[in-house]
């Protein structure tokens, strides 16, 4: 199977990325803000529901993605988790009914990454500059949001060695994927946290004039924890620079959308 890659997926009207050849029938895509029924900060294509916008509008713009995908028959098992900035993972290990209800409430209850290695049940987590990651071996896929909070205390990582759990693959032959996100050109930090992270990852982190980049920091972790340098895969788009294609949190405030990061196994 050949190395990771991202390019274009999907519907055209949507400008999805993803990797199109389905690594171990695992489709994942990151979206945009183009293509919604959104209005006003939350224009178009918002699927956070927990920002402030109009639920039915955040329906519609999850079905749009699904239908991109051509997934619509995937609606009602779709996962979003409360976000909470921590580390906390789930996992999806059984297709029984009593199992994807436990995994929805406990991800709903508060959870950054989680972990599927039961096909036909799409996860869905939100971003407006924080780091999305995809992870997928064989047997299963892990989706992790990683804000500078969740890339410091390593919860790529985590997530990592979770999924090698539920799927008894090995770090690597794992595929990584680093989706949009703030780059380091766009993220000036307190020297306070700069020096944390240098301390934690090594001075090429370090961007200059107090820029850091949290996908270096990222990539560091996972190659720490076993993923060749070959197996990852990082988007070089910024979230910041680009107004018309990404939500931005740092650039427009709040409130703002959520593009995705989504994922599942055929």
């Amino acid at each position: 199977m050949s190395n990771p890659a991202l390019g274009a997926i999907g519907a055209p009207e949507l400008e999805l990325i993803g990797d199109a050849s389905r690594p171990h029938g695992v489709t994942l895509a990151f979206s945009g803000r183009v293509g919604g029924v959104s209005h006003g900060p939350y224009a178009s294509l918002n699927i956070g529901s927990r920002v402030g916008d109009d639920p039915e509008r955040v329906a519609e713009n999850r079905r749009i993605l699904l239908s991109a995908l051509d997934a619509t028959d995937l609606e009602n098992a779709l996962v979003n988790p409360k976000q909470v900035h921590g580390t906390h993972v789930v996992s999806l290990v059984e297709s029984s009914k009593e199992a994807l209800h436990a995994f929805r409430e406990e991800a709903e209850a508060g959870a950054d990454a989680l972990c599927v290695s039961v096909p036909g049940v799409p996860v869905l987590l939100g971003f407006a500059d924080c780091v999305p990651v995809v992870l997928v071996g064989e047997g299963g896929f892990a989706v992790v949001h990683s804000g500078w909070r969740g890339t410091i205390a390593r919860i790529s990582e985590i997530a990592l060695h979770e999924l090698v759990r539920i799927t008894h693959t090995r770090p690597e032959d794992v595929r990584a994927y680093i989706g949009p996100h703030i780059r380091a050109t766009d993220y000036e930090v307190s020297d306070e946290l700069l020096a944390r992270f240098v301390a934690e990852f090594g001075p090429g982190v370090d961007a200059g004039g107090r820029h850091l980049s949290l996908a270096r920091s990222i990539s560091k972790t996972l190659a720490d924890a076993g993923v060749p340098e070959e197996r990852l895969c990082v988007c070089g788009v910024s979230t910041f620079a680009e107004p018309e294609r990404y939500f931005s949190h740092r650039r427009d405030g709040s409130p703002s959308g959520r593009q995705g990061a989504i994922a599942w196994l055929a």
